[in-house]
C-alpha cells in the first residue's frame, strides 16, 4: 500500500501542477499539501480529504475489526 505522501505527490506530479497550483485548486493552504508530501502526521482530515478529493479518493474512519480483515 502506498504511502498518502508518495500517493498525493505522484498524483500531482501526472497533472504536471507546482504545489502551489495544486493547493489553488483544491482549496487549500500550500501549507496543508506541504505537510501531506512531508509525511506529516498531524494533518486534519477535512484538508486531506480536500486534496484527495482532487483525484476522487477519501479517507474515512476504519474500525480496528475491518482492518483485521
Amino acid at each position: 500500500m502506498k504511502r498518502l505522501s508518495e500517493f498525493v505527490k505522484e498524483r500531482r506530479k501526472e497533472v504536471n501542477l507546482t504545489q502551489e497550483e495544486f493547493a489553488d485548486r483544491a482549496g487549500v493552504a500550500l501549507t496543508v499539501v506541504r505537510k501531506i508530501e512531508q509525511g506529516k502526521t498531524n494533518l486534519n482530515m477535512n484538508k486531506v480529504n480536500l486534496v484527495l478529493c482532487m483525484f476522487g479518493h477519501e479517507l474515512a474512519p476504519a474500525k480496528s475489526k475491518d482492518l483485521n480483515k
